[in-house]
């Protein structure tokens, strides 16, 4: 992780201001989904991708029973037997 010396305050409703800089930086819009986890001790945000739910690849994605599954592993399950 890169630090970048940038201390924001939560504030009363628990938000947390990503700075202008940086959300230009990473092609953060206004309204773009950003996802959250943990990992060790601290908290990651990064822009949300959408991705398969086997292989994690984000291309060529089709919804498949409210997920999204690639192409290739959508083939895959249909012709398993």
């Amino acid at each position: 992780m890169k630090a970048t010396g940038i201390v924001r305050k939560i504030d009363d409703m628990g938000r947390l201001v990503i700075p202008i800089e940086t959300r230009r930086m990473l092609d953060i819009k206004e309204g773009d989904p950003l996802e959250m986890y943990m990992e060790a001790d601290a908290i990651v945000v990064k822009k949300f991708q959408p991705s398969c739910v086997f292989c994690g690849s984000d291309k060529r994605l089709v919804e498949h029973m409210g997920r999204n599954v690639c192409i290739d592993c959508r083939h895959d399950l249909q012709n398993k037997d």
